[in-house]
């Protein structure tokens, strides 16, 4: 298989797999059909990228960040694949200054049931094909941290996970970190990630940039749209993100999120432009 079948596999899969066109309920009764993603951007890179080495320093994410080839030891590349939000779900979020739309909420939720759908059929099949394959976020072993400590010799507790979907992205070259600790792709930064690591080999995407903020013209709109002010010019506190995150979940449960820093800035949709 060579990249242009792996393009030609993930329009497919993204056409059949169900699950992204949802119908959104009211409170008063009122129902709305809603595409919740579009067709997503694709990045490739390599399984031997000394970037994961440097993801293990607890500066960036964590000794706890497994590397592709401690997740599936024939691991020849990665595949990371953004998802842009609907324009609709994007447009109702806009609007109100803290209250996350109800169509943004679906993204987040039902959305997310989506995207585990989808990789899990892209790594089956990858699999079927002849390559191992693995989609770390669905392994059983896979763990994530919100204010908790990843092992017995961490100090203190942390927020992170054992496979960061935004550094993988910025490894295989899909976009660049803004002040929200978001990836800033061509497509914006409005959406979400999932990732796999295969045995097939194939060409890495050269990354078009070479800081981490490249993409960011900090220009302080995801500043002033934080419900809790939780970023700041220095960037993102976690804490205050995720307390609101619980906030939310209590009054809109079994939904959450918030995406305020997403929408109605610069790089919602695109990489803003400086001046």
């Amino acid at each position: 298989m060579d990249r242009m079948e792996l393009n030609e596999l993930v329009h497919r899969l993204f056409c059949e797999v169900e699950g992204n066109h949802v119908t959104v309920e009211r409170e008063d009764g009122t129902v709305k059909e809603l595409q919740m993603f579009s067709e997503p951007l694709i990045g490739i890179g390599s399984a031997e990228d000394t970037l994961f080495q440097e993801y293990k320093d607890p500066k960036a994410v964590g000794p706890w960040h497994r590397s592709p080839k401690e997740w599936l030891p024939e691991a020849r590349t990665v595949v990371s694949l953004f998802f842009p939000a609907g324009e609709v779900a994007r447009k109702s979020n806009r609007t109100e200054p803290e209250t996350p739309s109800l169509e943004w909420l679906y993204c987040r939720i039902e959305g997310n049931e989506f995207l585990r759908a989808f990789i899990a059929r892209l790594r089956d099949s990858l699999r079927e094909e002849g390559y191992p394959s693995c989609a770390p976020a669905l392994e059983e072993g896979f763990q994530a941290f919100m204010n908790q400590k990843p092992d017995n010799d961490s100090e203190e507790p942390v927020y992170g996970s054992m496979w960061s979907e935004r550094h993988i992205a910025y490894l295989c070259g899909l976009g660049t970190f803004g002040l929200s600790k978001g990836i800033i792709t061509r497509k914006g930064m409005a959406g979400r990630f999932c990732s796999l690591v295969t045995s097939l080999e194939l060409e890495t995407d050269v990354r078009p940039y070479q800081g981490l903020y490249d993409y960011c013209i900090r220009c302080g709109e995801c500043i002033r749209r934080c419900p809790v002010h939780a970023i700041s010019e220095e960037g993102k506190e976690h804490a205050p993100c995720h307390q609101w995150l619980q906030h939310v979940k209590k009054e809109y449960a079994p939904r959450l999120g918030c995406g305020k820093c997403q929408t109605a800035v610069p790089c919602e949709s695109g990489i803003p432009r400086r001046g």
